[in-house]
């Protein structure tokens, strides 16, 4: 399971670093994960401080560090 979460990451890390700020739902549907997965993976990136939330009234973006 931690190889897929690492290679979701990976893919998240991707997109972020092509299109740049992007809210969750953007993100899923632009990698096609399931929302548990993306979740895992966005925590994974997180958690290595490669990603920051930034909040702009009611939305929520992640951004690459």
């Amino acid at each position: 399971m931690n190889e897929h979460i690492g290679e979701m990451a990976g893919h998240v890390w991707h997109q972020l670093d092509q299109q740049g700020p992007m809210t969750v739902s953007h993100l899923k549907e632009a990698v096609g994960a399931p929302s548990e997965l993306l979740h895992q993976a966005i925590g994974w990136l997180a958690r290595e401080n490669k990603i920051s939330f930034q909040k702009n009234g009611r939305s929520l973006k992640i951004i690459l560090n």
